[in-house]
């Protein structure tokens, strides 16, 4: 029987078992107990917020968000974001759900590194990153019981490196191609792994353009 925490379980369906097997047999146990974790999280901050959201999808956003730091789903030339809202468009479609509803995950995993937008957008796209933030970044710790913090890693266990495996994995996903980290978070894990990296600068872009003036 799946873990339930104050009502929050992974949902009951043929979708969110085709999605558990997939992710589970294409991550790491790092990527997949994150991406559990994170469901879990963004299920919680829905409660919390008053939200009303559809936990298939948000399920199936929250376990495909890092499904393009994979090597089966990785790209040469996209940001790893698409690819794993990609990735998880062609599940969708494989399972017979709608284009409005396929467009709302897609979206919610695009944007699920770009802070200040998915708060003001669909629910499940603003809690796929609220999911995130919290398992990532800390964001919103206090706002979490203890013991519900606690039940949520002892199923999907963090161990004590976490913050430092996470950080590798990014980079293992993402060096391949730094010019995909222009402008957005990942030019960070980059140039913490490799101090001789120099990000893209906006500044610079507009200045060298073929623009007289």
């Amino acid at each position: 029987m799946a873990f339930t925490i104050n009502g929050i379980r992974i949902p009951d369906s043929r979708l969110a078992r085709a999605a558990t097997e997939l992710v589970r047999d294409t991550e790491s146990p790092l990527l997949f107990h994150h991406s559990s974790r994170v469901y879990y999280f963004a299920a919680l901050a829905g409660r919390q917020r008053q939200l009303a959201f559809d936990p298939e999808l948000l399920y199936v956003g929250c376990m495909f968000h890092d499904m393009g730091l994979t090597h089966e789903h990785c790209s040469c030339d996209k940001r790893f974001e698409v690819d794993g809202a990609d990735t998880a468009r062609d599940f969708l479609q494989s399972q017979g759900i709608g284009q409005s509803d396929i467009d709302k995950v897609w979206t919610a995993i695009a944007l699920h590194t770009t802070p200040g937008i998915p708060e003001f957008m669909d629910p499940v796209i603003a809690l796929v990153t609220a999911g995130v933030e919290m398992d990532v970044l800390g964001i919103n710790y206090e706002g979490y019981e203890d013991d519900v913090r606690r039940q949520i890693v002892t199923e999907h266990p963090r161990s004590l490196d976490f913050k430092e495996e996470i950080i590798q994995a990014f980079y293992d996903g993402i060096k391949h191609k730094p010019q995909t980290t222009f402008g957005n978070v990942k030019a960070d894990v980059i140039a913490d792994k490799e101090p001789g990296f120099v990000k893209g600068n906006f500044c610079s872009v507009i200045r060298a353009s073929h623009w007289r003036g």
